[in-house]
């Protein structure tokens, strides 16, 4: 793999041309970008691959839903539906996308979640709905330039920095380094609970910041309660078998997690975003009665769980949450202080 990543540089090259000449002629005002006139925060990554953005979303509605009107919008990666689509009851995963229907299960009482490609488009429809949102989260649309966000996060992980990697196909980044210039907080992402100061401070001379930009530390934290066919929590799995599913960019960190909390797990691992076929779910099913105790579960993550339900059981999902390691307040402030820039 690496052999031919290498082989295909000079296509990189041709890449990197591409997306910098796309970015200036948006910068330029060749290419259109729509403003709007209310708080639009973009959060994305410059690569490929699972950064933690769906937890970041999630921390932003947690810390916005008491005091605004919210909406987030996504394109509903993976979705069999075109156009724009405001989440709803009757929607499934195949219908708007795992991690926009995550959103709507779980906020679906202090947001507004919908779906649209085109980004400009789905703002404008949130904008002419009754009761129109007063904020909206763009979801992975670091990249979307037809709009201008009034303020761009952008997440990198801790073991493997934007700075470390080059452009696709030789590398992981959609575009090169030079655009995380947009954003005011760039967030490490999926850190060590007890990172220290100094190589935080290394980190931070890395990214070579501009003077505007301010990096945040973050890590994840799985919940102890599971949640799913009955209340379950980590403990109560050290007494039963397990088949954990995955289909998510990188589960190393939870599978990690389940052999500290000493659970023993058979682990079935699909791509990120997979949608289980009728042939997945059979052999899952196979795989679950090839455990031998009494006691059994399938578990899953949150996001495989909206493509999962109602087809294998008993199923149960561990969820996550980003916790800032250190400066939560200035980042909390930092947000802030972007939206009464625009109210």
């Amino acid at each position: 793999m690496k052999l031919l990543r290498f082989l295909l540089f000079p296509f990189a090259v041709l890449y990197d041309v591409i997306t910098r000449i796309r970015n200036w002629f948006f910068d330029i005002g060749i290419l259109k970008s729509t403003s709007f006139d209310i708080p639009v925060i973009a959060v994305g990554n410059l690569s490929v691959g699972g950064t933690g953005k769906s937890p970041q979303i999630e921390y932003l509605i947690r810390l916005l839903k008491d005091d605004y009107n919210i909406a987030v919008l996504s394109r509903g990666y993976k979705r069999k539906t075109e156009g724009f689509q405001l989440v709803n009851d009757t929607h499934t995963a195949e219908d708007v996308g795992d991690e926009p229907l995550q959103f709507y299960k779980k906020f679906k009482k202090d947001v507004t979640v919908a779906v649209d490609a085109d980004r400009t488009n789905g703002i404008q429809q949130l904008l002419q709905r009754n009761n129109p949102p007063e904020i909206v989260l763009l979801d992975d649309a670091y990249q979307h330039r037809k709009v201008t966000a009034s303020s761009y996060i952008l997440l990198t992980k801790y073991n493997d920095l934007f700075v470390d990697d080059f452009l696709l196909p030789t590398g992981n980044l959609r575009e090169s380094r030079r655009g995380a210039k947009r954003a005011k907080a760039i967030v490490v992402t999926k850190c060590p609970e007890n990172l220290s100061e100094v190589v935080q401070e290394k980190i931070v001379r890395k990214l070579n910041l501009k003077p505007y930009q301010k990096v945040f530390f973050t890590t994840i934290a799985y919940d102890e309660n599971l949640k799913g066919t009955n209340e379950l929590t980590i403990d109560d799995l050290q007494d039963k078998e397990m088949l954990l599913v995955t289909g998510i960019a990188n589960p190393t960190p939870l599978l990690s997690f389940l052999k500290e909390k000493k659970v023993h797990f058979k682990h079935l691992n699909f791509p990120d975003h997979h949608n289980f076929t009728n042939q997945d779910i059979e052999n899952i099913k196979k795989s679950y009665e090839t455990l031998t105790s009494q006691q059994k579960i399938i578990l899953t993550t949150e996001k495989d769980y909206m493509r999962l339900e109602g087809k294998v059981d008993p199923l149960y999902y561990i969820s996550i949450k980003s916790h800032f390691i250190s400066e939560e307040k200035v980042f909390n402030s930092l947000v802030l202080g972007e939206i009464n820039k625009i109210n």
